[in-house]
């Protein structure tokens, strides 16, 4: 997925709601579908209102655990809906080749798994991964969407005749009704630093709700990495710039530039070259395990050993997301902890973070700054000043991503971090 992003250099469009503006859910139509699943001992129906109709739940009836009633939509999630009906935001997502070009890589690749099978397209969108989806020979594909995209998704899927196969939800994941388990779900659920937007809560009650025991999910696990850097280009071109403007000194503006300019995380490329030490995973997330409790906060520690005498101005995020078939972990009985930490001794190589899936097994969309760009970039936490490293110097800390308590789809950023016998604290909010 693609932000709207905020203040800086990040790309696309950005929609600023008041706290407290209403949005109505217009548009829909008669696109509006509601399939009624059965009951399975989990919720029924779902009724927010004005959030104060309490969910009712049905008993279970097979011994499982009944899930806990997922968040209501809040004005934040319409208006996050409402910028997604943008055609600006969906247009420089398809044509992010690297991006659409492995998911339509990884349905073909798993065919087997989704022809003649019920396929769950998690924010559709213009509905071209459930089109993607049905022509891999999918028997049914739900493609449900909140944002009034979904009427342009509709007539998408009826211009290329495939009415009968691919049908369109206009709605919340959390508030549509479905009458079948799925055989498969996907999505492109990752905002910039994997997880800003939220939207993986969704594919967790998703998943919760409709999938089938040992059934498919695309892509299958992420990973989240940290790493220093360097890139005295963006520094020398916000800040330095104000030293000398056509002969006059306007250093005076240095304090007021560096806050504007480095303040909130930027969305920007950088290359290999701009990375100080190979990365540190900050996170695993594992599709088929994770839950929504452990996506409201993220700590991890690290350490890291500079390659090199630079000017470090910052750390980078990234992330890859692989497309692994389910018996790839079937003989081992120990599955990857949705949960990994790579230890503070052993940095993750980057090298081995190429290796570690076998090609012939898992496709992996990687946002990694030394492979082919993306839409997604990298997401850059700058310091006010730099701090200058030698060779082989050690930079250790700890970062941690909490949702935003005003809205959970921002994304606060904590970073503690020390270098040269000096220690210092970085705090951000990625709005």
């Amino acid at each position: 997925m693609l932000r709207p992003p905020g203040k800086g250099y990040g790309n696309g469009y950005h929609y600023e709601p008041h706290p407290h503006q209403q949005q109505q859910n217009g548009g829909s139509g008669p696109l509006i579908h509601k399939y009624r699943r059965g009951n399975r001992g989990r919720r029924s129906r779902f009724d927010y209102g004005d959030g104060s109709s309490s969910t009712r739940v049905s008993g279970p009836s097979d011994g499982e655990e009944t899930p806990p009633p997922p968040p209501p939509c809040t004005d934040f999630d319409m208006a996050y809906f409402h910028s997604y009906a943008h055609v600006g935001i969906h247009e420089e997502m398809i044509k992010d080749r690297v991006r659409t070009e492995t998911y339509r890589a990884a349905i073909m690749h798993h065919q087997q798994y989704i022809a003649g099978k019920v396929v769950l397209d998690v924010g559709c969108g213009t509905g071209i991964l459930s089109i993607f989806c049905a022509q891999a020979g999918a028997k049914r594909v739900y493609a449900v969407d909140a944002s009034d995209i979904a009427v342009q998704a509709n007539e998408v899927v009826r211009a290329n005749k495939l009415s009968d196969t691919v049908i369109v939800l206009h709605g919340r994941i959390e508030d549509v009704e479905i009458d079948e388990e799925v055989d498969v779900i996907i999505s492109e659920w990752m905002g910039y630093m994997l997880l800003y937007e939220s939207m993986l809560g969704s594919i967790i009650t998703a998943r919760d709700r409709w999938l089938k025991p040992g059934g498919l999910i695309l892509p299958s696990d992420a990973t989240l990495y940290i790493a220093p850097i360097t890139q005295p280009d963006r520094y020398s071109e916000s800040i330095e710039f104000w030293r000398n403007v056509y002969g006059i000194d306007m250093s005076a503006m240095l304090p007021l530039a560096k806050q504007c300019a480095f303040e909130e995380p930027s969305v920007e490329t950088i290359s290999g070259e701009n990375v100080l030490t190979w990365p540190h995973v900050v996170k695993h997330v594992d599709c088929y395990t994770i839950t929504r409790q452990e996506l409201e906060s993220v700590t991890t520690r690290f350490k890291f050993k500079s390659m090199m005498r630079a000017p470090f101005h910052g750390f980078a995020f990234w992330f890859d997301v692989e497309f692994s078939s389910p018996e790839i972990f079937s003989n081992d009985n120990n599955p990857p902890s949705s949960v990994i930490e790579s230890p503070n001794e052993h940095p993750t190589n980057g090298s081995q973070r190429k290796k570690r899936v076998n090609p012939n097994e898992a496709l992996v969309l990687s946002t990694a700054p030394e492979d082919p760009p993306t839409h997604w970039q990298q997401t850059l936490v700058y310091f006010y000043d730099p701090i200058e490293v030698e060779q082989d110097q050690q930079i250790e800390g700890a970062v941690t991503l909490s949702q935003s308590k005003e809205n959970p789809r921002f994304m606060n950023i904590h970073l503690e971090y020390a270098s040269g016998g000096r220690s210092f604290v970085k705090e951000s909010v990625m709005r």
